[in-house]
Formats: C-alpha cells, sequence, structure tokens
C-alpha cells in the first residue's frame, strides 16, 4: 500500500490529480486545505531578485478550509496588498505561508497543530485557472524553498551514475 500511495502522489504532483492523498502516517505535515490539486508548481527565479513562482498553488472551492500544515506559531495573519495572508513558523526555522485567506480569529503568537484551521479560501488568486487557489509558500530564512517537500513530493531529479 505505501508504493500505491507513493504512485498517486506522484501522479497528483505530475498530472494535476486531486491532493487528498494524506500525508504519511507520522508526518509532521500535511496539505493546507482537503480536496485540492496542483495547479502551478514552485518555480524560483535563476536570482533571488528576479521575477518567479515562490509557491505552489492549489485549486479549491472558495471557503475551503485552511489549515496549518505543520505546528508551529502564528506570527503573521493580516492583510498583504488586500489580501489575507497568514505566516506561521515551525521549529527548524521554516516558515509557511498561505494566501489569500479570509483569516479566523488568529494573531501572531497563537500556537498551531498540524491541521488547526488558520481560515477559509477566498477566491480571486491573481493567475488561478479555477475559481480559488491557495498559495502556498515556504521559506527557510530569506530562501524560498518548494512546500511539497515537506510532503515528500518536491521534484525528482535524477542524478549521473
Amino acid at each position: 500500500m505505501p508504493g500505491m500511495v507513493l504512485l498517486l502522489s506522484a501522479l497528483m504532483v505530475l498530472g494535476g490529480l486531486p491532493a487528498a492523498v494524506p500525508a504519511q502516517a507520522g508526518g509532521a505535515f500535511g496539505w493546507p486545505v482537503d480536496d485540492a490539486w496542483v495547479v502551478r508548481r514552485f518555480d524560483p527565479p535563476p536570482r533571488p531578485w528576479l521575477p518567479g513562482h515562490r509557491g505552489t498553488d492549489l485549486a479549491a472551492a472558495p471557503g475551503s478550509v485552511v489549515r496549518a500544515a505543520g505546528a508551529g506559531t502564528i506570527v503573521f495573519a493580516g492583510q498583504v496588498a488586500g489580501r489575507g495572508v497568514v505566516s506561521v513558523a515551525h521549529p527548524g526555522g521554516l516558515r509557511t505561508t498561505y494566501e489569500p485567506v479570509v483569516v479566523q480569529a488568529r494573531r501572531p503568537g497563537d500556537a498551531v497543530a498540524a491541521g488547526d484551521a488558520l481560515g477559509t479560501l477566498a477566491a480571486g488568486h491573481p493567475g488561478c485557472p479555477s475559481a480559488a487557489c491557495l498559495h502556498w509558500g515556504l521559506r527557510r530564512g530569506a530562501d524560498y524553498l518548494d512546500p511539497l517537500t515537506l510532503l515528500g513530493l518536491g521534484r525528482v531529479r535524477l542524478l549521473p551514475l
């Protein structure tokens, strides 16, 4: 069965299947929104100052519950450029961000467990091919990382023998 979960996970990331495959049992991180699918992958720029896509867009129904992908502490919950944003600091120097979100009663300093509701998904994310997309970001310090790596679903890279 673990091979089936891995296969479904790989198909979901590459082929746009729903992102409903749960994280492995005992995993520290899980999907931030149920019944979502990946519509735009992490695509970092070649240089930090150039444009790129510094997160992953997950399409889901407007009003879907947005959850903390892992345990941590809220470090920001408010509006940025007219959109609701929540940022969670996790152990090990990781920080996840979620937008656009209609933020629930969350304030900086609030502790959250993996799966705790942060708010609901708002419609209107620029560039989203669906009614609503969650832009899910991940950083360690100033470096942007692929949030799908939290689930073991980062890009596969073949190395020479």
